[in-house]
């Protein structure tokens, strides 16, 4: 297969358009700017693929002149599948920096009920109490005339 003028124009294009969008700072512009630039990377690959032949495989293991390279074919694969996984990355990226924007304040809302406040009331009275126990003990040292702090190191 010649390429045809309007294939190359065509995968110029996309290759363009393709990267022009993905210097927007938005991740959809991004995205779609790597479907296309994808899109014209499997152009460009079946472009320079070659004349159409007969299938690689051929009964018997004879090859003939009319049979095409199959290198061409599997770089196209290939490059379906990578294209197809950074997509879905990509899509996931976004969906998960929307996630935060919008819900990310709201989805961490914690409700309080009756028990986690009387929890939270009891919590307070035990370490006020802790605070008084220390108060008590800094009292009693201080009227029992020793001369350390509360690290246990000398004041002199």
């Amino acid at each position: 297969m010649s390429a045809s003028l309007t294939l190359v124009v065509l995968m110029a294009i996309m290759y363009g358009a393709g990267v022009y969008v993905m210097l927007e700072k938005s991740l959809t512009r991004i995205l779609i700017g790597f479907v296309l630039v994808g899109n014209a990377t499997n152009l460009l690959i079946f472009m320079m693929s070659g004349r159409a032949g007969d299938a690689p495989i051929i009964d018997g293991g004879a090859t003939g002149e009319t049979t095409v390279d199959p290198v061409p074919q599997v770089l196209m694969l290939t490059a379906i599948v990578i294209n197809f996984g950074v997509t879905a990355f990509i899509l996931a990226l976004i969906y998960r920096s929307w996630w935060l924007a919008n819900l990310g304040d709201e989805g961490d809302d914690v409700t309080i009920d009756d028990e986690d406040a009387i929890d939270a009331e009891e919590a307070e009275v035990y370490h006020a109490s802790l605070d008084e126990d220390d108060e008590a003990v800094r009292a009693q040292l201080a009227a029992a005339g020793d001369d350390s702090d509360d690290d246990g190191g000398d004041r002199r």
